[in-house]
């Protein structure tokens, strides 16, 4: 996972966004040459900063303004004293603009400067200065072998502004990119670096606006929100004189026979989150389990979809979908939910028998698909859906006037009305089963509670990867219900019960 600092700013950007920030600056006055002088400088303070008693570089340039970036750092590398290689995989004589005044004054600081080969010899710290974020399309040679040598050399990798291959505006690995164990992104940030691949690829991030006016900052559009603890919704405290109808009465409909542990991680995760009741309608052979593991709970042993009509009318929250199954009952079940004018989230099953168009989904809910999912809705393939992670989310919660949740390294929350948040906290060890059973329960108490879809989605998914990534320190063997404790504590130390 990239050890992404909290400082980071919250805003992100496409690449074509922060290109137009670029073009702002020098048009308010600030010389091109001047940014990319900036930007050397801040990538070379990291390096230094990251790996103190270094003393060697090799660079590897391409022919655009990255490469420009990088000549820049050769420069200050050689004043410091540091012994200094460019290998330029990129011709330097197609170098235009202030990349090619980048490329003359390293030439006249005496820095060694050499055509790369597939026989040449990566030495010290690796400055990764090939491709930025202009790369449209698959990398093609020669920048696939010089891809693939860096990231064979061993060595510490420096992306500037971004891996090399990984797309900008998705996060996704454009056929190959760097592996780099830092990386210093300039202006913007960049929604790329947050989702899809990217965790693999970016290591530590640092960035620097390079001096940008703030109100153009400010006035520029942005792509999403990256969530972090100071941006998150809130849920108000609670008077003293609260009771339990006032945080309300979450349904959660699931665990055909097979699956009923499913249900009652959501249940549990539900309760445990703040919601005022939970029933649960399962299967009658998983009542007993459900009363023994979480007796605060209501159960109804439910065989048909008509026992659910008098439930509905008693509360105010539906979560449809963990461990329903995909055959009579559960399509039953879920076919009296979706005629139910309540707020809901519907997960697994619920979404799979949306997909086959069973059913239709009520408006302004909650759906909580990861990228199978979330092809099986689209249309599409999964790796159609990887390859474009923000357009899949958007397109999905277009398609059913939903706020979307797109599971996932670097999850993505898309409310109808065009926002985008994405969450890039987590841990691998959170690569197991009942993880979103337990995020579907959490979502529908925070709705319970009077939260908007978009923000009890923010706050769920949130709540639900640092809880993982807390937990995940303990290494492999995590279990769903490990997170539930955690994300209850949380949950307290953002929002707490009391003033």
């Amino acid at each position: 996972m990239p050890h992404t600092k909290d400082e980071l700013p919250d805003a992100l950007y496409s690449a074509a966004q922060v290109r137009a920030l670029d073009a702002s600056l020098i048009a308010a006055g600030t010389p091109g040459f001047e940014l990319m002088q900036r930007a050397a400088r801040a990538t070379w303070r990291a390096l230094v900063r990251q790996w103190p008693t270094a003393n060697e570089l090799t660079i590897a340039t391409g022919h655009g303004n990255n490469a420009g970036d990088g000549y820049l750092v050769a420069v200050l590398a050689r004043r410091a004293g540091w012994k200094v290689r460019v290998l330029a995989v990129g011709d330097p004589q197609r170098l235009q603009g202030d990349a090619a005044l980048a490329y003359a004054e390293a030439l006249s600081e005496k820095v060694s400067i050499e055509s790369w080969m597939a026989q040449s010899q990566w030495r010290g710290i690796v400055l990764d200065a090939l491709l930025g974020t202009g790369l449209i399309g698959e990398v093609r040679e020669p920048y696939v072998s010089a891809i693939t040598a860096i990231n064979g050399s061993g060595l510490p990798v420096v992306a500037v502004d971004i891996p090399s291959g990984l797309c900008a505006d998705t996060g996704r690995v454009l056929g190959h990119a760097v592996r780099a164990d830092l990386t210093v992104t300039f202006i913007g940030m960049k929604l790329g670096l947050f989702t899809g691949d990217a965790a693999d690829g970016v290591g530590e991030l640092v960035f620097n606006d390079l001096h940008a006016d703030p109100l153009l900052l400010e006035a520029a559009p942005t792509s999403a929100l990256r969530l972090t603890a100071g941006n998150l919704p809130r849920l108000a405290s609670r008077a003293p004189t609260s009771h339990k109808g006032k945080f309300g009465h979450v349904l959660l409909i699931g665990g055909d026979r097979g699956l009923g542990g499913a249900i009652l991680l959501s249940a549990q995760s539900a309760l445990r989150s703040g919601a005022g009741m939970v029933s649960v309608a399962t299967r009658s052979e998983h009542v007993p389990a459900a009363l023994a593991r979480i007796p605060e709970a209501m159960v109804l042993g439910t065989s048909s979809a008509n026992q659910l009509m008098e439930l509905l009318e008693k509360v105010s929250v539906l979560v449809v979908g963990p461990g329903l199954g995909q055959a009579a009952w559960g399509r039953g079940l879920l076919s009296v939910a979706a005629s139910a004018s309540l707020p809901q989230v519907w997960d697994a099953d619920a979404l799979n028998l949306l997909a086959q168009e069973h059913v239709k989904l009520p408006k302004d809910c909650v759906i909580t698909p990861h990228p199978g999912e979330a092809a099986r809705l689209l249309g599409v393939s999964t790796a159609q859906v990887q390859a474009d992670r923000p357009a899949a989310a958007h397109a999905l919660s277009k398609k059913y006037t939903a706020v979307v949740v797109l599971k996932g390294a670097g999850s993505l929350i898309a409310c109808p009305d065009g926002r985008l948040a994405v969450c890039h906290q987590g841990h691998p060890a959170m690569a197991t089963a009942g993880l979103g059973d337990v995020l579907a329960g959490l979502i529908g108490a925070l709705l319970a509670q009077g939260m908007a879809a978009f923000d009890a989605a923010c706050l769920g998914v949130w709540l639900h990867a640092n809880a993982g990534e807390q937990q995940g320190k303990f290494g492999r063997g995590l279990a769903a219900s490990d997170l539930i404790p955690a994300i209850r504590q949380l949950l307290e130390e953002q929002t707490p019960c009391l003033k």
